[in-house]
C-alpha cells in the first residue's frame, strides 16, 4: 500500500516514514533509514551519537558558486492516541487515510509534525531538482526539548542559508523566536509552633495558558493573585504560611494554587481575602472571568517560620510576571516574558519555579540577573536550568524577502512575516551557525500533538513546489 497523492515523491517518502516507530526519544529505526537512503545514492552521510542525521548533495551543474542551503526539520513525532486505541506507536504503522482534502491518521496523532519536512527532502534528495549544494539536516527529539538539534557541534553544518519546514500555516515566514530558561529559587524550609486559627484559601477557575504563545493575552496567575491576598491579610492579621502549592508545568501559566495559613483571627483574614479578591475579579474580568475563591477551616500545624512566611510572600510580590517588553521590531511580538509557574515543597525547600523567555539574548540575562538579585535579597538560593538560545530578528534577510517575494508571484496572494514567543529549533542552530540566514515555513496542518492532527493535501503541494522553486532561485 502506498499513498496516491501529489506530489507522488513526496507522499511515496512520507508513507515509508510512517510505517518506521518514531517517537521522540526512541528514532534510531528512522534515522537509520535515513542512513541507508543516503548510502545507497552514493551521498555523504553523518549520524551523530543522538541519531541526528546530516546528508549532503552537490550542487547542480550551474550551481557550484552558490551558497550552501541547509534543509532542516525533525524526524521524532509526538505519539498521542484516542482513548480505547490499541494502537502502539514502538512497532505499529501509523494508520492513515483522506478525508475531505485532508491527510488523517485513524486514532492516532498523524506526524506531519514534523514527518512532512523529511518527505520534502528526501523527495528533494532524490529528484532531479536545480538548487545549490545541499546539507539536509534531520534532528531527533525536537517534541521533548530540542534535545538533537543542541548537541549539534560548531563545523557539523556549513550552509549560509537556512530553510526550516516545521512551521504549520501556509504563507506565514516565521523570523524569530524566544529563547529562555528555568529559574528555580529555593527557599530552605524552617518551622515553628504558632498559635492561631488555620484557614485554606484556593484560587482557581482560572483559564490559564502555555506560557510564550498565550503570555501576550494578561492573565491572570494564581501564584500571584494568591500571595496578594495573603499580603493583604498580614497588614492587619498575623500570618503564618503552613503549606503554599500553584502551577504543574513551567510553561503554562498556573490555573490553580492553594495555601494553608494559619492566623490570629480568622474571620477577618477571610473578610479581607475575599474584600480584595472582589477587586482582583474586576481586574481579570474580561481575560479572566470565571476566576473563583474557596476559603475554609483548616487544622492548625506546625507552619514556616515568620521570616520565612514574610520572604515568600515578600519575593512573590516582588518579581514582576507577564509581559516584560514588546518588540520594537515586530507589531503585537512579545519581546521578553516571565511566568511565575510553579510553587512546591521538595528536598525541605519552598520551591519557586519561573520560566523566562526573550528573543534578544542580553534581554534574557538582564531578567536572570534580576531574579538572581531578587533571591538573594529574600535569603533564597537559585539555580538556573535547561537555557535555549533565542533567535533575533534580523532587519536585513536576503533569504526572507526571496521568499516572500517568490511566494506572492507563486500563488497571488500575501506572505505575511511572523514571530513566535517560545523556543525553535533555528534559535539552537543560530548558535552554531551565527551568520546563517535562516527563514521557517511548512503547509497548513491543524490540531497537531493531538489525534485530530490533520495535513491539507493542497497545500503540503503548494508549499513543496514553492521550495522547489526557491531553492532554484538561491543561485
Amino acid at each position: 500500500m502506498s499513498l496516491d497523492l501529489e506530489p507522488k515523491e513526496v507522499f511515496k517518502y512520507f508513507y515509508e516514514i510512517n510505517q518506521i516507530p518514531r517517537g521522540s526519544g526512541k528514532e534510531k529505526q528512522i534515522s537509520d533509514y535515513l542512513v541507508n537512503f543516503a548510502k545507497k545514492r552514493n551521498l555523504e552521510v553523518v549520524q551523530d551519537e543522538e541519531y541526528n542525521v546530516i546528508i549532503k548533495k552537490p550542487a547542480s551543474a550551474g550551481y557550484e558558486n552558490s551558497p550552501t542551503v541547509i534543509l532542516q526539520g525533525h524526524m521524532d513525532m509526538v505519539c498521542v492516541k484516542e482513548d480505547g486505541s490499541e494502537h502502539d506507536f514502538d512497532k505499529d504503522p501509523i494508520q492513515m487515510y483522506v478525508e475531505d482534502g485532508f491527510l488523517k491518521a485513524k486514532q492516532t496523532t498523524l506526524g506531519a509534525d514534523d514527518g512532512i519536512a523529511v518527505a520534502y527532502s528526501l523527495a528533494i534528495l532524490d529528484g532531479d531538482y536545480k538548487h545549490p549544494a545541499l546539507e539536509i539536516c534531520i534532528t531527533t527529539n525536537e517534541e521533548t526539548g530540542m534535545y538533537g538539534a543542541d548537541a549539534l557541534k560548531p563545523g557539523s553544518l556549513t550552509g549560509s542559508v537556512l530553510l526550516n519546514m516545521d512551521s504549520e500555516e501556509e504563507g506565514e515566514f516565521l523570523t524569530t523566536c524566544a529563547g529562555g530558561a528555568t529559574f528555580n529559587a529555593y527557599f530552605p524550609i524552617k518551622k515553628e509552633d504558632f498559635t492561631g486559627q488555620g484557614l485554606s484559601l484556593t484560587v482557581k477557575g482560572l483559564l490559564g495558558g502555555h506560557s510564550g504563545g498565550e503570555i501576550h493575552k494578561q492573565r491572570a496567575n494564581s501564584n500571584k493573585v494568591l500571595v496578594r491576598l495573603l499580603n493583604e491579610i498580614r497588614k492587619e492579621n498575623e500570618l503564618r504560611i503552613i503549606s503554599i502549592v500553584g502551577g504543574t508545568k513551567d510553561n503554562a501559566i498556573p490555573a490553580n494554587s492553594t495555601a494553608q495559613i494559619i492566623v490570629k483571627d480568622a474571620a477577618k483574614a477571610e473578610e479581607t481575602a475575599k474584600k480584595l479578591f472582589e477587586s482582583i475579579k474586576k481586574e481579570y474580568s474580561v481575560q479572566d472571568p470565571d476566576m473563583q475563591l474557596e476559603i475554609s477551616k483548616t487544622d492548625v500545624k506546625t507552619a514556616y517560620t515568620k521570616e520565612l512566611t514574610d520572604n515568600i510572600i515578600d519575593y512573590l510580590m516582588t518579581v514582576p510576571d507577564g509581559v516584560i517588553k514588546m518588540s520594537m521590531d515586530m507589531e503585537n511580538l512579545v519581546e521578553t516574558s516571565l511566568n511565575n509557574a510553579i510553587l512546591k515543597e521538595a528536598n525541605d525547600n519552598l520551591m519557586i519555579i519561573t520560566s523566562t523567555r526573550s528573543s534578544v539574548e542580553s534581554e534574557l540575562d538582564d531578567l536572570l540577573d534580576r531574579l538572581q538579585i531578587f533571591a538573594k535579597t529574600f535569603n533564597a538560593d537559585f539555580s538556573i536550568l535547561a537555557r535555549y538560545p533565542g533567535w533575533e530578528y534580523e532587519k536585513d534577510s536576503k533569504v526572507r524577502d526571496l521568499a516572500k517575494k517568490l511566494y506572492e508571484d507563486m500563488f497571488d496572494k500575501e506572505a505575511k512575516l511572523t514571530a513566535i514567543h517560545a523556543g525553535v529549533e533555528c534559535g539552537l542552530l543560530k548558535r552554531i551557525l551565527p551568520d546563517c540566514d535562516m527563514i521557517s515555513y511548512g503547509p497548513d496542518m491543524f490540531d497537531v500533538h493531538s489525534p485530530k492532527e490533520h495535513l491539507d493535501i493542497a497545500s503540503a503541494k503548494r508549499v513543496f513546489d514553492f521550495t522547489v522553486k526557491l531553492l532554484e532561485n538561491l543561485k
